[in-house]
């Protein structure tokens, strides 16, 4: 790990961005050019004869693309010892800005962008292999643009090759083996379905995905059914390339097939006669704290906005010992369904035992702002209401408060809110009063 404010040849390191099985991402500043790139080093524990010829591939098919979307490398060479590849620097990836709300034109957008850099580089004859949100880096504008070809490989038409790729965004027939053009369009699929609805298909991949109900509420049919078929169990069924995807996408762009919320809205209100007062309170109340609470899902009894964390609905009281909704995370836990990173040890939601399989990637996850009190915790990174470190399983005691609230629940000490909540998200206890109108 190189430390804030050292030196590596011209470049001086600001900080760590990102760390990943095989190597880390440095933000730093080039002191001759005097601007600001991202610095991928391997692992000096990982280097090989073998991973510097894929970081050396990497480089010599980047420098053969040309394209607005497709993130440029700016020199790749041995530098004080560590082989370094530079690229320019971006703001984020896709995946902390898919956590934030942003308006449904801005997605569709980034729909455009995802589907013109994959198409590129699949008409280059190049299998990308790896397509997740953490691989497109924003810039201004915003623009998109695909990286890390590290694992990408030249094809004809299928490409033989071991299972690699990234757990949740990985086609079936890419893990055994048999990647292809239709593995690219697979995990575009999935990356859509995620932006669109906040969740992520998982096996048998079946439909509608993981927070469909958004999809329904937000997508035209037709483009509902575009997705559909990129997330197709079987290669055949789905597009051929990304090429044909982005016709797709452009025709129904062109007949104005994608969106129907304000077609829906306005039949809605014209039938109700007025918006329920019900349904603007849940607005203003997502509006004012759904950052701090990381608001999903809804309520499938009451529709009142909740959080996978809440183990009781605010609102109604209705038990919540099971998560059905959407999930941010890439992995779902098997007790509580509640999501969970591919290298947690333990479940932080739910008491039970680790898990069988753990990552030996590290994940980086910008929620993770708190710090576990016990001092021997290999991490010790971890978000607001977590009832368990998810790391050595030491359960929480100090109770979390609530950004923008001095309300506590009288039996578990967490924050609160009793101008909104009837019912603590966190013990199920009754707050005592029941909020007005």
């Amino acid at each position: 790990m190189l430390r804030r404010g050292s030196n590596l040849g011209k470049y001086r390191i600001r900080r760590r961005i990102a760390a990943g099985g095989f190597s880390a991402v440095y933000e730093a500043r080039d002191t001759i050019e005097g601007i600001a790139v991202a610095l991928k080093i391997p692992h000096a524990a990982t280097v090989t004869a073998e991973l510097l010829a894929d970081f050396r591939k990497e480089a010599r098919i980047v420098s053969s693309l040309d394209h607005p979307n497709i993130l440029p490398i700016r020199n790749a060479q041995f530098v004080d010892g560590h082989f370094v590849v530079v690229t320019p620097l971006g703001s984020c990836s896709l995946l902390n800005e898919m956590r934030r709300r942003t308006p449904l034109s801005t997605r569709l957008g980034f729909t455009e962008q995802i589907l013109a850099a994959v198409s590129y580089a699949h008409d280059k004859k190049i299998v990308h292999c790896d397509i997740k949100p953490d691989n497109f880096i924003l810039f201004p504008g915003p623009r998109l643009r695909l990286a890390d070809f590290g694992i990408a490989r030249l094809a004809h038409s299928t490409v033989a090759m071991s299972g690699a790729g990234t757990v949740g965004y990985i086609a079936p027939e890419q893990a055994v083996g048999r990647a292809s053009f239709r593995s690219d369009v697979f995990s575009i699929g999935v990356i859509l379905c995620e932006m669109f609805g906040g969740g992520t298909p998982e096996w048998p991949y079946e439909w509608p995905p993981p927070g469909g109900d958004r999809l329904k509420q937000s997508l035209h049919p037709e483009f509902r059914a575009l997705l559909k078929k990129s997330i197709e169990l079987d290669p055949r069924k789905r597009f051929a390339d990304a090429g044909a995807m982005e016709r797709a996408f452009r025709a129904l762009k062109v007949g104005r097939k994608l969106l129907h919320a304000k077609k829906r809205t306005r039949a809605r209100r014209a039938s109700s006669g007025g918006a329920n007062w019900r349904s603007m309170r849940h607005r203003h109340f997502k509006r004012r704290f759904g950052r701090i609470l990381d608001l999903t899902d809804e309520c499938k009894r009451c529709r009142g906005p909740i959080s996978e964390s809440m183990l009781h609905c605010p609102w109604c009281s209705a038990e919540r010992r099971r998560h059905l909704g959407a999930t941010r995370r890439r992995m779902r836990c098997p007790r509580c369904k509640r999501g969970r990173n591919p290298d947690w040890r333990y479940c932080p939601w739910c008491w039970g035992a680790g898990f069988a399989q753990v990552s030996e990637r590290s994940y980086v996850d910008s929620r993770n702002t708190a710090r576990c009190a016990n001092k021997s915790c290999p991490r010790r990174a971890i978000s607001p209401f977590m009832r368990y470190c998810p790391w050595c399983h030491t359960k929480v005691q100090k109770p979390w408060k609530l950004a923008g609230s001095r309300d506590h629940c009288h039996r578990c000490g967490w924050g609160v809110l009793r101008d909104y909540w009837r019912t603590c998200p966190w013990c199920g206890t009754s707050l005592g009063q029941r909020p007005t109108s």
